[in-house]
């Protein structure tokens, strides 16, 4: 009977044991709850744990959890309409103060769609458009973060960074954006053609002055030239004058017939004429 009885001591210890026990993981955190009630502090280490029996284990997730949505869309401080597809990164900061807020992920992220979607709207809608696609995005977005961050810590959710993915302009303000670009593109075009046509003009000038300088300076050369050469003929012409005149005005006769006297060229001339008795071989 004794015996009997010590089984069922051992049998009731070891029930009593194997419901007690727990372990938590690395990437958990849990709360024990009696009858809904949280009890005791969260526990965020790992390693074995006891509890009561009766008792539930409540567990969370203790790694960074992601919130995404689809996108949404948000008024700039210029009018233009943006669809803003955004996420943002996040952990489970006190499993006591979520589990009493928002008990679970969904719940959770019911709580961050609408804080972040209202701090991401409120911010951008201070800024043009221009301002948030370039550089300032980043502290746009640092103000969005700790803002979000403090509205939601009282959920025991910590929000560590907003961040946006995609921010496309609607159809209307997609076109109206697209013909100020080409407009722009267009002027700048216009802007350097008439630069290079400025720029053209002042090289053919240079190259008109230059073609004109050297013109010049050529047609001084050759007229030097000539009138060195037109001297040296007088004064060849004029030795061979001085040795013999006859002979002289022989040739130069030869050379004045023969520029005015062509095949065309029809002649009348007196009988004692010079040409037709130099024609005429006397």
């Amino acid at each position: 009977m004794k015996s009997i009885w010590l089984i069922v001591i051992l049998v009731a210890a070891a029930f009593f044991l194997y419901a007690s026990a727990f372990t938590i993981d690395e990437t958990e955190q849990a709360i024990i709850v009696e009858f809904g009630r949280p009890e005791g502090d969260p526990i965020k280490k790992a390693g074995l744990y006891f509890k009561l029996p009766w008792r539930q284990l409540v567990s969370f997730e203790k790694r960074i959890l992601e919130y995404d949505v689809e996108p949404k869309a948000i008024i700039t401080l210029d009018k233009k309409r943006l669809e803003v597809d955004n996420y943002a990164r996040w952990r489970i900061d006190d499993p006591l103060t979520f589990y009493r807020a928002v008990r679970t992920i969904n719940g959770a992220l019911n709580r961050i769609d609408p804080v972040i979607y209202s701090e991401l709207r409120v911010e951008l809608g201070k800024h043009d458009l221009s301002e948030i696609v370039d550089k300032r995005r980043e502290k746009i977005m640092e103000k969005v973060s700790a803002s979000s961050r403090e509205k939601l810590l009282e959920y025991g959710i910590e929000i560590i960074d907003v961040r946006i993915k995609r921010a496309d302009l609607s159809v209307e303000n997609e076109k109206a954006v697209f013909d100020r670009m080409r407009a722009e593109r267009e002027r700048k075009a216009k802007q350097y053609r008439s630069e290079g046509d400025e720029e053209a003009l002042k090289i053919m000038a240079e190259t008109d002055k230059e073609r004109t300088i050297i013109l010049a300076e050529a047609y001084r050369q050759s007229q030097k030239l000539r009138g060195e050469g037109d001297a040296k003929a007088v004064e060849i012409y004029a030795k061979a004058f001085q040795s013999d005149p006859k002979f002289y005005e022989f040739i130069r006769t030869l050379e004045a017939y023969q520029k005015v006297i062509d095949e065309k060229t029809t002649l009348i001339l007196s009988t004692d004429s010079k040409l037709l008795r130099l024609l005429k071989g006397k």
